[in-house]
């Protein structure tokens, strides 16, 4: 019998944590699972725009600026407004905010090395590939999300 694929994607996203409030205990900070997106993306772009980031993480900007102020009043976060357009805002990682970010990303490495380490190097490159092949085809079925063919 062919594995039901929503059953295997909810088995991993609660084996992986993905369900739970907080994601991460960061020395006497709780960091939530979304706070922990937010600051990987930051992280991850060059100065982004709040909107930019909302829309990376397919956040409403209305929840999404709860989570920023929230970074900002924890001192994680610069939200920081263009000169040259005013509307715009850039977000920055504060120093304590690139070191929560890191031992996040520390904490998340370590957690998939020992996931791999009960996989042959075959079978980790299979499963490699077969994500990647996942995330394609996710992103081709929401740009095609009306239509029936790939």
């Amino acid at each position: 019998m062919k594995p039901n694929p929503r059953d295997l994607l909810q088995v991993i996203a609660r084996n992986f944590g993905l369900l739970n409030k907080s994601c991460c205990n960061v020395g006497h900070h709780d960091i939530s699972l979304v706070q922990s997106q937010i600051l990987y993306e930051i992280d991850r772009q060059h100065q982004p725009s709040v909107q930019q980031i909302a829309d990376t993480l397919g956040i409403d900007i209305t929840t999404f600026s709860r989570q920023i102020q929230s970074l900002v009043k924890k001192n994680f976060v610069k939200k920081i407004q263009l000169p040259e357009d005013r509307r715009v805002y850039v977000l920055l990682l504060t120093t304590e905010g690139k070191f929560i970010a890191a031992a996040i990303d520390k904490m998340i490495q370590d957690y998939l090395e020992k996931v791999f380490l009960c996989m042959s190097e075959s079978e980790q490159d299979t499963v490699l590939q077969a994500l990647q092949l996942l995330n394609e085809s996710i992103i081709k079925a929401k740009s095609l999300y009306s239509a029936d063919e790939c």
